[in-house]
C-alpha cells in the first residue's frame, strides 16, 4: 500500500492516487475466494470444492476482485490520506484505475477544505443589551410559582367568573351540522385564558354549575382549518363544575415549600439573582451573534457546497434525536407539519450555511492567534460534562474523543478571544428600542423624500420607424 500523489481537478476538489500492495491483494483475493466458494454451485465439482481457477474461468479472473478491493481500501485510503496531508472535506469517489502486477492504482476524489481569509475580526462594535431587574419582574415570576401551586376550591353559591376553572362538555355546530374537532367532554378550562375563540370564554362567565346553554361564536378569518374559517357556530355548552385557585400565601412558609430557603427576603433574592442570570446568558448569545456577523463581514472563502450539504444533515439528525427525547420522530413531525425532509433541508440551510462559515472563520483566528487546546482545557471539560451527566470521568473520555473536546474548546476559546478585542458597548433595552425605532424613522422618511423616477415614455412602432429613416436620410447627405 502506498500514497502516490495529489492532483488539482478544480478549486477545492483533488484527486489523491494510491496504490494497494498485489501480495496483500491477492493475499485477499484468496481470503474472498475461500470465503464464497462454499456457496458456488460449479458443474462437476462439489459444493464447495471448485478450484479458484475453475470458478476464474468460469464467471471471469475479476470474479473475487471487488470484494478484496473493498477490504482492503479503508486503510489503504486512511494511509494515503495522511500522507497526503489534505484536509478533506467530503466523502471520497473512488475509481480503480488498474490492476497489475505491481497491484492495485487507486484514485480518491474528494473536497478539501477551503482557503480563508478573515479581516478585520480585532475591533467588532456590538451592542450589549442590559436588562435590570425590577421588583416586578421578581413578583411575576413568583406569582407563577404560587398558580402552580394553587389549591381548586369547587364553588357552588355563585355563578362563574373570570379567572375560574370550568369542567363543561361542548358540542359545536356550524351550518346545522357538527364538525371535526367541535366536541369535548369534562374538558377543563381556565376563563380568561384565550384558549378558545374568541367570545366563547366571555360566554360562559355568569353562569352557575347544571346551566345547559348555547355559546354563539364566529371563527377567525386566519382559523387553521379553512372549511371553518370566517364561518359562524353555535356550541351546546353544559357547566359542570366551577372551581376556583387559591393562591398559598406569600410568607416564610411558602418559600419552605417552593425552595431550599427559609424565609421569603431569601427565596426572593434567589429569584432576582436566577432572572438576572436568565437575561445576562440571552444578553451574552445575542451579543456573539452580533459579532459572529461582524465576522462573517470579514470571511473571504470559496465554500464547497458538500460542506454545507454535511452540516444540513448533522442538524437534520439533532433534530431528529430531539424529537425522539420527546416521544416523537422526525417522519411524524414532518407529517404534522405537511412538510418533507427536502422541504426540511431547505428551510435549514441557511443555519448550515452560518455555521459552516462561522467554524471556518474561528479556525482560521485560532490558527493565526496560535489558539490551542492544552490538556489542562480538556482535562477540565471532561471533569465538567461527567458532573453535568453524572457519568465518571473515565467513562466520559471512552464515549468522547479527545480531538473532538479540543476542537470545541478551541472555536470557545476563538469566539473569546473575538468577544475580548471586540468594541461592546452597553446599553438598556430602553435605549436599544429607542434606537431602533429611530433607525425606522429615518429610513421610512428617507425613502419618503426619494424623488419620484421619470416615467419612461415607450415610443411607438411608427416613431422608431420615423427617427431610423431620418437617420439614413442624414447619412446620405453626409455621404453627398
Amino acid at each position: 500500500m502506498g500514497f502516490k500523489k495529489v492532483t488539482d481537478v478544480e478549486k477545492n476538489k483533488i484527486e489523491i492516487e494510491f496504490s494497494i500492495d498485489r501480495a496483500a491483494f491477492d493475499e485477499q483475493v484468496n481470503k474472498v475466494y475461500r470465503k464464497n466458494v462454499t456457496k458456488m454451485n460449479i458443474p462437476g465439482f462439489r459444493k464447495g470444492k471448485a478450484p479458484r481457477s475453475i470458478i476464474e474461468k468460469m464467471y471471469g479472473k475479476g470474479v473475487f476482485y471487488e470484494d478484496a478491493v473493498n477490504a482492503l481500501l479503508p486503510d489503504a485510503y486512511a494511509e494515503a490520506l495522511e500522507a497526503s496531508a489534505a484536509q478533506v472535506v467530503s466523502r471520497p469517489e473512488f475509481e480503480i484505475v488498474e490492476i497489475g502486477d505491481e497491484g492495485v492504482d487507486m484514485k480518491a476524489t474528494v473536497y478539501v477544505k477551503p482557503e480563508v481569509e478573515v479581516k478585520d475580526y480585532k475591533g467588532i462594535a456590538a451592542d450589549k443589551i442590559i436588562t435590570e431587574v425590577t421588583d416586578e419582574m421578581v413578583d411575576a415570576e413568583i406569582n407563577r410559582v404560587r398558580e402552580r401551586n394553587a389549591r381548586l376550591i369547587e364553588i357552588t353559591d355563585r355563578p362563574a367568573q373570570d379567572g375560574d376553572t370550568v369542567k363543561i362538555d361542548f358540542d359545536g355546530y356550524v351550518d346545522g351540522n357538527q364538525f371535526d374537532g367541535g366536541k369535548g367532554e369534562d374538558y377543563s378550562l381556565k376563563l380568561g385564558s384565550g384558549t378558545f375563540i374568541p367570545g366563547f370564554e366571555d360566554q360562559i362567565v355568569g353562569h352557575n354549575v347544571n346551566d345547559a346553554f348555547d355559546v354563539n361564536v364566529t371563527f377567525p378569518e386566519n382559523y387553521g382549518h379553512a372549511e371553518l374559517a370566517g364561518k359562524p357556530a353555535v356550541f351546546k355548552v353544559v357547566l359542570h363544575t366551577i372551581q376556583f385557585s387559591e393562591l398559598p400565601e406569600l410568607d416564610d412558609d411558602f418559600a419552605v415549600d417552593v425552595s431550599d430557603f427559609n424565609t421569603l427576603d431569601e427565596y426572593k433574592a434567589d429569584v432576582k439573582a436566577k432572572i438576572a442570570e436568565r437575561y445576562e446568558n440571552s444578553a451574552n448569545g445575542a451579543l456573539e451573534g452580533k459579532l459572529i456577523d461582524g465576522l462573517l463581514d470579514g470571511l473571504t472563502a470559496d465554500i464547497p457546497e458538500c460542506m454545507i450539504d454535511e452540516e444540513v444533515e448533522n442538524i437534520v439528525r439533532e433534530r431528529d434525536y430531539s424529537l425522539r427525547s420527546q416521544g416523537l420522530d422526525l417522519a411524524t413531525y414532518l407529517k404534522y407539519m405537511n412538510a418533507s425532509l427536502d422541504d426540511m433541508r431547505a428551510q435549514l440551510r441557511p443555519m448550515g450555511e452560518r455555521q459552516v462559515k462561522t467554524r471556518l472563520a474561528l479556525e482560521k483566528i485560532a490558527e493565526i492567534e496560535n489558539i490551542k487546546a492544552e490538556e489542562a482545557d480538556i482535562n477540565a471539560e471532561y471533569e465538567k460534562l461527567a458532573a453535568q451527566y453524572s457519568m465518571e470521568v473515565e467513562k466520559v473520555k471512552e464515549a468522547l474523543a479527545a480531538d473532538t473536546l479540543s476542537t470545541d474548546i478551541v472555536l470557545r476559546k476563538a469566539i473569546d478571544f473575538v468577544k475580548a478585542n471586540a468594541v461592546i458597548t452597553e446599553k438598556s433595552a430602553e435605549e436599544a428600542a429607542a434606537e431602533e425605532k429611530a433607525k425606522a424613522d429615518a429610513a421610512e422618511k428617507a425613502e419618503e423624500e426619494k424623488p419620484a423616477k421619470p416615467k419612461r415614455t415607450r415610443k411607438t412602432k411608427a416613431e422608431k420607424e420615423a427617427e431610423a429613416a431620418a437617420a439614413a436620410e442624414t447619412a446620405e447627405k453626409k455621404e453627398d
